[in-house]
């Protein structure tokens, strides 16, 4: 009965997934809807003049762009005429369409967290542990060694402050990069420079980052392996959301690899790092959370520390940049030219929830490794 009340709590989860998923595609479609004509038109949310500017083809316009101020909000998918009787005014309906944005990751990721919770609680129902002589030796060591241990909890910052400071300023700079993108999108003349400014700020994030995941490679080595450490959930999480990112930049390699033009180009060499940063930071998390100090030599230099204090706070710029700027769909109007409107706006929605999450959780995975990796209790030397 156990099993069955999980697995039926993991399938409502996904299913609460699901249709959130939908609704948010849905919602961010109806955000192009023109009521001047009754259609749903990217020329509405992208000016047409950015056509020029990105060397993308020219799009169509039936009606000239809107001269007043009046919006209409959509909301349900009853017909055209339904969203125009509405008439309402434009102050709520205005909160919810800017806040959508961040609210429904929100609700994805926690139905993905509770689902590969239940999911673990499902593996270990009904197992029994296998007494032996030596588990039984081990669980008398922990227990005297957790009775004699003082409830003292410290935090050490050594080793740490290069990294910390080098990762405040690239969060700084991309807070900014983001402000300047966020006002060049606005203006029809500056779209382009807007696309290229954000791209150049990513590239050079992703790049800054996969050679850290690198380094730091190299310099855990140092530390003692213990393969025996369960880490399942923190795996499926970690994988799972690796997911998102890697449709994500799928996409958008495909995207940009047919229509080179002069500023594609930057955009598929960014999706190409985004996949490289991705996996050898995925890997280098995997291995430095099953290392830990093994000797006192170790824990006075801290191999690998300054690193993740950097990933640490780096990811923290990528978080940034996923959730403000690559969660709208129109904020890449190259990708959105080439798969279409519905197209790229169910790719968006499908991919970058997921894509929010990998740094959300990999942000909290770094920051065990830095409590854990390079402290040794007293007590169990």
């Amino acid at each position: 009965m156990a099993k069955f009340g999980l697995m039926h709590m993991i399938g409502t989860n996904l299913s609460v997934w699901l249709n959130v998923l939908v609704q948010e595609t849905k919602h961010e479609i109806l955000t192009f809807y023109n009521p001047e004509n009754n259609s749903l038109r990217i020329s509405h949310r992208i000016p047409y003049k950015s056509d020029i500017l990105l060397g993308l083809p020219a799009v169509p316009m039936d009606h000239p762009p809107e001269t007043h101020g009046h919006h209409i909000v959509a909301r349900g998918l009853k017909g055209p005429h339904h969203l125009y009787e509405c008439r309402r005014t434009n102050v709520i309906g205005s909160l919810v369409q800017d806040a959508s944005p961040f609210l429904f990751p929100c609700t994805i990721e926690y139905s993905l967290i509770c689902a590969a919770i239940l999911y673990v609680m499902w593996r270990n129902i009904s197992k029994l542990p296998v007494p032996s002589a030596v588990a039984r030796a081990k669980a008398e060591l922990l227990q005297n060694a957790y009775k004699k241990s003082p409830h003292h909890y410290s935090v050490d910052c050594a080793r740490a402050h290069k990294g910390l400071f080098v990762g405040i300023l690239l969060l700084v700079l991309t807070i900014i990069s983001l402000i300047i993108f966020f006002v060049l999108i606005s203006r029809p003349e500056f779209v382009g420079l807007a696309v290229v400014e954000v791209n150049i700020c990513e590239l050079t994030l992703y790049g800054l980052t996969t050679l850290a995941s690198v380094i730091g490679m190299w310099q855990v080595r140092q530390l003692k392996y213990d393969g025996s450490k369960n880490l399942q959930l923190d795996n499926i999480l970690l994988v799972g959301a690796q997911t998102g990112m890697f449709i994500y930049s799928t996409f958008t390699i495909i995207g940009g690899q047919f229509t080179i033009q002069r500023n594609t180009v930057l955009v598929l060499v960014t999706a190409l790092t985004s996949l490289l940063q991705t996996t050898c930071q995925t890997i280098f998390i995997l291995d430095a959370s099953r290392r830990t100090c093994a000797t006192s030599e170790q824990m006075k230099k801290k191999p690998g520390r300054q690193i993740v204090t950097f990933l640490l706070v780096t990811n923290l710029a990528m978080w940034a940049i996923n959730t403000l700027e690559k969660s709208r769909a129109e904020s890449h109007p190259i990708q959105l030219h080439f798969y279409g409107l519905w197209a790229w706006t169910i790719i968006t929605h499908a991919a970058m929830p997921l894509a929010i999450f990998y740094r959300f959780h990999s942000t909290v995975c770094l920051c065990e490794i830095w409590k854990r990796a390079y402290k040794m209790k007293p007590t169990y030397m």
